[in-house]
């Protein structure tokens, strides 16, 4: 699949920076794990579409997005070049702690010509964002996730977190200790998964 059948509803511009994404992903992969190798032959049905479906859960409202544990940019990358088209006002930050994966990072931000932040520093480390949207895809179990992510939100804030066919099983985990509204959605890529939309976030 190619950016312009992935991504009709999107301008050129947002598609050829979607293109510049996922070929400096596929270069820098060969020196670090940015994705499995298995996955490079499905970036745009896997990966680029997983973020899309992030970007589009989040609420129209919103001034602040907050990606941790970037990694190789998903969601946080899609979701600063689309957001670069379609809110462009949106202040996008992404912290991920391994040099190489934030140098990378910064290296599709200049690239792509965002206007993105690259924090390269530990989650718990960094300075309490008090983010409007706050998402991560495959960092943690759900319990640990919130314990990263709360503290970088606020009380309006939501939580979007893609998460695999044990979802369930994570919600009830995660409720032993906090307490939130979860939204569960069906992945339309695979129907198994879901992206949880998590609101009302409170540690008990």
């Amino acid at each position: 699949m190619t950016s312009r059948a992935l991504a009709t509803d999107v301008s050129r511009e947002t598609q050829d920076r979607l293109s510049t994404f996922v070929k400096l992903l596929k270069t820098w992969n060969q020196a670090i794990n940015l994705v499995a190798r298995t996955d490079e032959h499905d970036l745009w049905t896997r990966h680029v579409a997983d973020s899309l479906q992030v970007f589009e859960l989040s609420p129209e409202t919103k001034q602040s997005w907050l990606d941790l544990g970037s990694g190789g940019g998903f969601p946080g990358l899609v979701v600063a070049i689309v957001a670069a088209e379609k809110q462009p006002d949106l202040s996008v930050t992404l912290i991920e702690s391994d040099a190489r994966k934030s140098a990378f990072l910064r290296t599709v931000v200049r690239e792509a010509g965002l206007k993105t932040t690259v924090l390269p520093t530990r989650i718990e480390r960094a300075s309490p964002q008090g983010a409007d949207v706050i998402s991560a895809r495959a960092l943690a179990a759900l319990t640990k996730l919130l314990g990263l992510a709360s503290r970088h939100g606020t009380p309006n804030t939501t939580y979007l977190f893609p998460k695999g066919e044990n979802w369930k099983k994570e919600i009830a985990e995660a409720q032993k200790t906090w307490r939130f509204n979860a939204e569960p959605i069906t992945s339309r890529t695979n129907e198994n998964a879901v992206i949880l939309r998590l609101k009302e976030v409170i540690h008990v």
